[in-house]
């Protein structure tokens, strides 16, 4: 294995390039650290590798900015559209300022969103549901992370399934998947009557899908 420097619109990453005898292609990846990845047969020129690496440079650059924006959000704290700067206490439990969250270096966030996305979808399905102008059984709620939904409606047992990263966001986009979700009780598919359901219930769902759907 080999480690070099390599500059990528300015900005100097470590570029290391893993030869091995089982490989056939060269790939090129980006690693959580920014670290630059060329894996290729042992026979392969650091000379191909360049160019490939040269040919694929906005390819690159989108990688790395993918990765450093997942950088950024493991250091911010979201709660419901808002973002607060974390300050670390010798105290227990969680407390909001105005812009920003007090907590102890020990405290466990993951279960907190947990709790309260429990308790605000909750809140937000029931409310939808008295609301829904069309006739619906009364669904069971899970929460989880999910990497490519933000919702999930299993029709034959009524079950729906929020993605937990919901609480991050204003609620106007938790009430949106609510919505989406529940429609799929009256129509399962995504066909022109079920579009019809959900804008029955939410007026204004193109905007907000468009939004949620930028930001994932």
């Amino acid at each position: 294995m080999e480690t070099m420097k390599i500059k990528i619109k300015d900005q100097e990453y470590n570029l290391i390039i893993d030869k091995k005898r089982s490989t056939k292609n060269t790939y090129i990846r980006v690693r959580d650290n920014l670290d630059i990845y060329a894996t290729c047969n042992t026979f392969t020129s650091n000379k191909v590798i360049f160019k490939l690496i040269e040919d694929n440079i906005e390819s690159i650059d989108k990688m790395l900015s993918k990765v450093k924006k997942k950088m950024d959000k493991k250091d911010e704290f979201l709660y419901l559209g808002k973002h607060y700067d974390i300050v670390y206490l010798n105290k227990n439990g969680i407390t909001f300022g105005e812009e920003k969250v007090f907590i102890n270096p020990n405290f466990d966030l993951e279960k907190w969103y947990k709790k309260e996305a429990l308790r605000v979808f909750k809140m937000e399905l029931d409310k939808i549901y008295h609301e829904f102008v069309y006739d619906i059984p009364y669904p069971s709620l899970c929460i989880r992370k999910m990497k490519t939904r933000w919702g999930v409606c299993n029709v034959k047992t009524h079950k729906v399934t929020l993605n937990l990263e919901l609480i991050k966001k204003d609620i106007i986009y938790l009430d949106y998947v609510i919505v989406h979700e529940l429609s799929h009780l009256i129509h399962a598919n995504h066909s022109k009557a079920f579009w019809q359901c959900v804008e029955d219930n939410f007026k204004d769902y193109k905007k907000v899908r468009k939004e949620l759907k930028n930001d994932a």
